[in-house]
């Protein structure tokens, strides 16, 4: 799987433009960041973390999230999102994920994620699609 080990910390960041708010992805009506704009930043964290470590031709695939979002963040404002591996158990990771703004802690949570050879993987995905007729 590569040489993942706990406590290895990963970093993602952007500035809250409108196109990350909530009303444009369908995810509320203020003009906020959306909560899948802050997950999706905590992922990209995680995949920070570990993806540079993973044996050739594998890769991490996202297969829990439990976060809480817990302040809004105006378009305007720099977020900074955090990973750190807080266990590796076979070919499963677990992180400790928060996000902050320049004020405050906007979320926190978990994430797993699971390692997979790129190749077998996608053997699967398209038996699946060639299953589907």
């Amino acid at each position: 799987m590569g040489e993942i080990e706990v406590g290895m910390t990963g970093t993602a960041a952007l500035v809250v433009e409108e196109a990350h708010t909530a009303p444009r992805i369908g995810s509320g009506r203020i003009h906020v960041l959306g909560t899948p704009v802050m997950i999706n930043l905590m992922e990209a964290a995680a995949l920070a973390a570990v993806e540079h470590r993973l044996a050739e031709g594998h890769q991490s695939l996202g297969i829990h999230l439990d976060v809480s979002h817990v302040a809004a963040t105006p378009v305007g404002m720099r977020v900074h999102a955090v990973a750190e591996v807080t266990e590796v158990a076979g070919n499963k990771i677990a992180f400790r994920v928060e996000a902050r703004d320049e004020a405050d802690l906007i979320g926190e949570g978990t994430h797993r994620r699971v390692v997979v050879e790129v190749a077998r993987f996608d053997k699967r995905v398209q038996a699946k699609l060639a299953a589907k007729g």
